[in-house]
């Protein structure tokens, strides 16, 4: 989860001003980050539920990163307001009694007023976790990705490098997108095989809707040796979402790290998710 592990303190007060949380959840089952009029169950309903009760009073989150409808997420940072004041393990325990199984807090800490969980981000980072194999799992079902058509994980990890430096990512973009620019700067990108288990690693200053799962979709076609290398080059430079093939499902999508600079304290994470960790250090390079 951290990079340097971490105890829940109480000799340290947190409160009358700005909070910060560091949490994972498995978006399995819910209608992504994002409270719905609806009432169909999110991430920030079941959170602000938790921490308002703790905090004794509504509160409203700004959250790093909005993940879609099954989206995962093993490093999530959020912050809110609160006049009431506690110690790290009253707010981490108390939070986590009122959450459901599929969502726990791991840190909570006091942050400066200027502090901002979206803005102040430096960067964004996903994996995408593809399960590669002719028989569909039965464990991690709704964790990972699956197809069963054989993927040249260094044929995917060539074609990828061109989407690297800042781009107009129109064509990786969803329809109903709502940024204000379609211009990002990829920082990072990797494919690479773990057994039966591909794992698509990912860095940048931010995200468009469904870029990551685009993206996944696209290689996975290049992979599967259904489109060519170059292919991903002219979906980039074509700028047409309905030229760039198929968006990869939501399942084996992860938020594993999200960037800030050191003076707000954030702790640094060891991008995840859990189970791919013993797959070696070879995935955590100086990216991770």
């Amino acid at each position: 989860m951290f990079q340097t592990p971490l105890k829940l303190t109480t000799d340290t007060p947190i409160g009358n001003g700005r909070v910060a949380l560091v949490f994972e959840y498995d978006g399995a089952g819910y209608h992504g980050w994002q409270f719905q009029k609806s009432g169909v169950p999110s991430i920030e309903g079941a959170l602000v539920k938790a921490i308002s009760r703790v905090a004794d009073h509504p509160v409203e989150l700004v959250c790093a990163g909005r993940t879609d409808a099954g989206v995962h997420a093993s490093y999530q940072v959020v912050h809110f307001d609160t006049p009431s004041v506690r110690d790290m393990r009253a707010w981490v325990m108390g939070i986590n009694t009122g959450l459901p199984p599929a969502a726990a807090v791991h840190w909570a800490g006091a942050v400066a007023e200027d502090f901002h969980a979206r803005f102040s981000a430096t960067f964004r980072r996903y994996r995408y976790i593809i399960f590669n194999h002719e028989v569909r799992p039965g464990i991690l079902r709704k964790q990972i990705s699956w197809t069963f058509r054989p993927l040249e994980a260094e044929v995917m990890n060539r074609a990828a490098q061109v989407l690297l430096g800042e781009h107009d990512f129109s064509a990786f973009r969803a329809a109903g997108c709502q940024s204000r620019t379609p211009n990002r700067r990829l920082d990072f990108i990797e494919i690479r095989r773990h057994g039966e288990y591909l794992v698509l690693d990912v860095k940048a200053n931010a995200f468009l809707h469904h870029m990551v799962r685009n993206i996944a979709g696209a290689l996975m076609a290049v992979g599967s040796g259904k489109r060519p290398e170059r292919w991903i080059h002219e979906i980039l430079t074509g700028r047409d979402r309905k030229l760039a093939g198929v968006t990869a499902p939501p399942d084996g999508l992860y938020l594993v790290d999200v960037g800030y600079p050191d003076h707000f304290g954030i702790p640094k994470s060891m991008p995840g998710p859990g189970f791919v960790r013993p797959w070696g250090n070879d995935i955590m390079s100086e990216n991770g």
